[in-house]
């Protein structure tokens, strides 16, 4: 069993206008728990997930971190709790290193003693310390990537929030990447927000299946891979 219940949303429903893009969702995670959140394009997963990183501000309900509400609190502030947060546009200073990136991330949380040796920890996790020199604009879309996963566990996050971790990768960027989450996970709680069904399978625990702004379905990936409806609404729409 895993421990205490440590993200939750109630009714969470966000609305643009006459659209409803997330409807009522009532959703849990516990500590040490890796979910994954599926669902064809406008299925709402990904509007659930700016909603619990704080870049949208939900219509209705609640997003609960550990007890704390945090319907209104800024993207800064939520990481401020010890939440790593990676969104889909890299978000990285192109001009530097990759070892000055995570530097800046990991001095952002801690003195700068602790963060020297984190820098070093986190460029052997993330496997960047063979190009730990190079600027981060000349580096390949993976590497970038993986300098971002750098620059969130740097901060020693407890929970960590991914979207689209694997998108544009390589086969081989995919398996490391697939590697690096699980290794995370023995630290952290995760969810990952992600469409490449076989990465899912390397790393889901637990799926989240999203179609219409609210959840289908939450299993493992085998029960969610041959459910009927999954198969309809998600696996049936991408060979479209």
């Amino acid at each position: 069993m895993k421990g205490e219940i440590v993200v939750e949303t109630r009714g969470l429903s966000m609305h643009f206008g006459g659209v409803v893009a997330v409807d009522q969702v009532d959703f849990n995670l516990r500590e040490n728990e890796l979910r994954c959140l599926i669902g064809p394009n406008g299925a709402g997963k990904s509007t659930f997930f700016k909603c619990l990183t704080g870049q949208l501000k939900p219509t209705f309900g609640d997003v609960v971190i550990r007890d704390l509400n945090v319907n209104r609190a800024h993207s800064h502030e939520i990481a401020g709790l010890g939440v790593g947060i990676k969104t889909q546009v890299p978000n990285v200073f192109e001009g530097l290193s990759v070892q000055e990136n995570i530097w800046l991330a990991a001095r952002r949380f801690h003195p700068a003693a602790r963060a020297r040796s984190l820098v070093e920890e986190t460029l052997d996790r993330v496997r960047l310390t063979d190009i730990r020199r190079e600027v981060v604009n000349e580096l390949s879309h993976g590497q970038r990537q993986w300098v971002e996963l750098g620059m969130v566990i740097s901060a020693e996050p407890w929970l960590v929030l991914l979207d689209e971790p694997a998108a544009g990768m390589t086969h081989d960027e995919v398996l490391l990447t697939a590697e690096l989450i699980r290794e995370i996970n023995k630290t952290a709680s995760l969810i990952v927000v992600e469409h490449d069904m076989q990465f899912i399978r390397m790393i889901a625990d637990k799926v989240t299946v999203f179609h219409r702004g609210a959840i289908l379905i939450e299993d493992t990936m085998d029960v969610v891979a041959a459910d009927p409806m999954v198969r309809e609404v998600y696996l049936g729409h991408r060979k479209k």
